[in-house]
């Protein structure tokens, strides 16, 4: 069965999309319960949050992800500071079939992630 990863990331100082943020998608090579290992990352696709805050769905399978926002530098392209370079969102993707979707929530000084499943209605 197909399983997939798609984003969102929203500005939380004016409850609008988060456009043209960076963003890239990690697999890891650690077995499902182990904790990876800092340099067991592959890149596998990178992309932009568009108009809406979204970021393209990506196919993947089971395993251990990461998510990496560029934040740090959409927030300079803004004018503000920031104390976050970057925003970094680790997850499994464990039942087949499923669909996961990770809500970031930025500000210059916090973010929060939120990752929601959903099975396709058949």
């Amino acid at each position: 069965m197909t399983m997939s990863v798609s984003s969102r990331v929203v500005d939380a100082t004016s409850g609008a999309p988060a456009v043209g943020v960076a963003v890239s998608l990690w697999e890891s090579a650690a077995i499902e319960g182990e904790a990876p290992a800092e340099g067991a990352w592959t890149l596998l696709s990178q992309g932009h949050s568009q108009a809406d805050g979204t970021v393209e769905s990506w196919a993947v399978r089971q395993g251990i992800y990461r998510l990496v926002f560029a934040i740090g530098a959409w927030w300079a392209q803004c004018g503000m500071p920031t104390v976050y370079p970057e925003a970094v969102v680790t997850f499994s993707v464990t039942d087949p079939g499923t669909h996961c979707h990770v809500t970031l929530l930025v500000s210059p000084y916090a973010y929060t992630a939120t990752v929601t499943t959903e099975r396709p209605v058949e």
